[in-house]
């Protein structure tokens, strides 16, 4: 990862009103984004979203919302899995609209390992709402599913980034994980 006191000193400047400092943390960070998003849509063949498409989408919800203020580089990045989510999200309602309300799957699972791609398909819908439900509940577990899942973060990562002991994140990861299936069986 970029050194974070850079990082911070140009969000700093960005939260002062500065675009172009924005520009540059997000093209300083932009091949970081791209391996979280190349490693969340590995194996997903036959999608006209790709690694590229993600972070470019993802770009645009970043830097098209002038109200946001990133305070350090922890929150640059749960914003920017928040925004790789509602892409993957929209992406995923636009081709169950396409499929005109085909076969619709209920998710049933949340894998304990993240080594295999994020799914971009109608699970992830069923997904996003029960992460909606748990970010209601508490916001700290489901930024937590956030960077995981949708931002491919370790845990370890995530630690880093929140600036909280490993421990503590996989304790958060499990909770996290037992609300998000209850939610989705209920469904």
């Amino acid at each position: 990862m970029s050194d974070s006191g850079d990082i911070t000193q140009l969000l700093g400047a960005a939260r002062d009103g500065d675009r172009d400092a924005l520009g540059q943390v997000l093209s300083t960070l932009y091949h970081e984004l791209h391996a979280m998003a190349r490693r969340q849509l590995a194996g997903q063949r036959g999608h006209t979203l790709d690694a590229t498409a993600l972070v470019h989408e993802a770009y645009l919800k970043l830097t098209g919302r002038r109200e946001v203020e990133f305070s350090d580089r922890a929150h640059f990045f749960a914003y920017a899995a928040s925004a790789m989510r509602s892409v993957v999200v929209d992406y995923a309602r636009q081709r169950l609209a396409q499929k005109r309300g085909g076969d619709q799957h209920r998710v049933t699972d949340l894998p304990e390992d993240l080594e295999s791609a994020l799914r971009v398909d109608d699970e992830t819908l069923g997904l996003d709402a029960a992460l909606t439900k748990l970010a209601a509940v508490d916001p700290k577990l489901a930024q937590v599913v956030e960077l995981r899942y949708f931002g491919g973060l370790s845990e370890l990562e995530i630690a880093g980034l929140l600036e909280r002991s490993e421990r503590s994140i996989r304790r958060d990861w499990q909770k996290a994980r037992m609300f998000l299936l209850a939610s989705l069986k209920e469904a």
